[in-house]
């Protein structure tokens, strides 16, 4: 066991570079993306695109706003979430940047350029907590999950191009049957924040600058939408209560301790209250209170996987690896594998320090990044995994592979040539070390040009 531990040591000292999540990063939770893509999968149907095709995406940041880039993907700021009252206020919201999609709108904009960057997955980002409670293990893995990654551009849109989506959005919202209330309640309520802050962008952040809210503007969605069949007809209970899960979800690992309990006082024994204090407790490092509260969610549903992912996450990140792999585990099987989940399995399972459980690690491992590579804590931890096994080789590719998607492209290069000149000539891994030396130097030379 202590050979062990040297070795994952010595691998993550040669290898990785602790770097903070920049304040404005992509959040990654299996839950919540389940949840938007169901919301968003009858209104990208209706825009005529293929729901396979289009990503939406959660950015972290608190200002209200929504956007997309080149591409099939719809960025919506954690802000957005925090601040609308329902899943169909952000029906509205998704229904209107397809209309920018399908609009063809997405031109990238030199001086509105705003980087987002920082690939953060949400079940694995309480490092700071753990650490402070002595995660340890735990608490240094999930501080390595933060890394960078470009998200590109913020884009400009002139006033025909916003009509434009409104008009299209009502379309998507109609043909998919989804009332238009939402869209309509949401852009009043940034009407009145408007009206509140005195017409004030700055304070009302990029949305207000790049999606202007005036009073016709508002009166034409209200015509458009109210003329609708479905103008009348309920929004969906089930995505209802699912969206006040995420809201408080979101809200309980986004915001302060004592913001939490004071938006959830411990007298709501709701299920979303629940949910956000199980957050902010195990922030805070009382461990008790945050299992207790999700204790209390799993007793109304034992087999919720998110509950018991939340479970194993705790128990986890207070160094408790060796408890948390059955609910983790199980998490992992209710959910067939989630990508996501199954990497917090993974780095429960080499946590434990027991390299019986390595094989197990690796195989979850390998079938997470085969289903998502884009998950750099994914390959962070299977590298540690075959450095663990003596397999340096592939430990190096998986290093290339997560330095790479975290534009850390020297380091990356470094790895893929070390990996290259290792494996056997012709694989498959030979083959896609190769690749990422050529895009690393790539990177390199183009970054050396701009200079």
């Amino acid at each position: 066991m202590r050979r062990l531990s040297r070795l994952l040591t010595a691998f993550i000292a040669a290898t990785l570079c602790v770097q903070s999540a920049a304040a404005q990063s992509v959040l990654r939770d299996a839950e919540t993306e389940a949840l938007l893509r169901d919301m968003a999968r009858p209104l990208v149907i209706a825009a005529g695109l293929d729901p396979a095709n289009v990503d939406v995406v959660l950015v972290n940041d608190s200002s209200i706003n929504a956007f997309v880039v080149a591409g099939q993907a719809v960025y919506i700021h954690s802000g957005l979430i925090n601040s609308a009252d329902s899943a169909n206020q952000v029906q509205g919201v998704i229904a209107h940047e397809l209309g920018h999609i399908t609009g063809g709108h997405a031109i990238s904009g030199e001086s509105a350029a705003k980087e987002a960057n920082g690939i953060s997955i949400l079940s694995l980002l309480l490092g700071v907590a753990a650490a402070a409670a002595g995660g340890g293990e735990a608490a240094m893995g999930v501080i390595m999950a933060g890394q960078q990654a470009a998200l590109g551009k913020y884009l400009a849109f002139s006033r025909a191009q916003e009509s434009s989506a409104d008009a299209a959005g009502a379309q998507y919202l109609s043909k998919a049957g989804i009332t238009g209330k939402g869209s309509v309640e949401f852009f009043k309520k940034l009407a009145n924040q408007a009206y509140r802050a005195g017409y004030s962008q700055k304070e009302l952040g990029d949305f207000m600058s790049t999606h202007p809210l005036e009073s016709d503007r508002i009166a034409t969605l209200s015509d458009s939408y109210s003329k609708d069949p479905a103008w009348t007809k309920p929004s969906d209970p089930e995505l209802e209560a699912r969206f006040q899960r995420i809201r408080a979800k979101l809200y309980g690992y986004l915001a302060k301790p004592q913001q939490t309990l004071q938006s959830y006082p411990v007298t709501d024994n709701g299920v979303p209250a629940r949910y956000a204090r199980a957050y902010a407790w195990h922030k805070e490092a009382y461990i008790d209170k945050a299992m207790a509260e999700t204790d209390a969610l799993l007793r109304q549903s034992p087999n919720d996987p998110y509950f018991l992912e939340l479970k194993g996450q705790i128990l986890l990140e207070s160094g408790k690896p060796g408890e948390a792999l059955a609910d983790l585990r199980r998490a992992t099987d209710l959910t067939q594998n989630q990508p996501l989940i199954a990497t917090t399995f993974g780095h429960a399972l080499v946590a434990t320090e027991d390299p019986k459980n390595l094989a197990e690690a690796q195989r979850v491992l390998k079938a997470a990044v085969a289903r998502d590579r884009e998950n750099p804590y994914a390959w962070y931890q299977l590298g540690v995994v075959y450095a663990a096994n003596g397999d340096l080789p592939r430990a190096q590719l998986a290093s290339a592979e997560q330095q790479v998607m975290t534009l850390r492209y020297p380091e990356a290069l470094r790895n893929a040539e070390a990996a290259e000149s290792s494996l056997p000539r012709g694989s498959a891994d030979w083959l896609r070390a190769q690749d990422i030396a050529m895009q690393a130097r790539a990177a390199i030379e183009r970054k050396g040009k701009r200079r």
